[in-house]
């Protein structure tokens, strides 16, 4: 059984940075497809950044272009996601998720996804 577990999280002012990390157990992490999501209340959770399993492919939400950065250390079986310029929307529980990869490029399509963290909450506030 796949295991991740998130952190990194913390309250940052408006304009500040975090790096949020997802370290996997028991991960041959070649095999793995990883993604980072966020789910802010009241609202339906949201693809932020998926990452293939072998760094060669990314892909991010729209609203967090040029901002966020995702990357992959397989020999330490850890997943990164640097944050810049982050903004009071950017507010919200963030999960990391494992899915076995089916093909090259990665998805952000959360019903793909096998494995999931417990997140970590990141909030944005003057």
């Amino acid at each position: 059984q796949l295991q991740l577990v998130e952190s990194g999280g913390g309250l940052v002012q408006p304009g500040g940075s975090l790096r949020l990390s997802c370290a996997a157990s028991a991960l041959t992490s070649g095999d793995y497809t990883m993604g980072w999501f966020r789910q802010a209340p009241g609202k339906e959770r949201e693809g932020v950044s998926c990452i293939n399993h072998n760094g060669g492919h990314t892909d991010y939400a729209d609203s967090v272009k040029g901002r966020f950065t995702i990357s992959r250390d397989n020999a330490k079986n850890t997943v990164y996601l640097q944050m810049n310029s982050l903004k009071p929307e950017d507010t919200a529980v963030y999960y990391c998720a494992a899915m076995r990869r089916i093909a090259f490029m990665c998805t952000r399509y959360s019903s793909l996804y096998k494995y999931w963290g417990q997140g970590t909450q990141v909030t944005v506030s003057s």
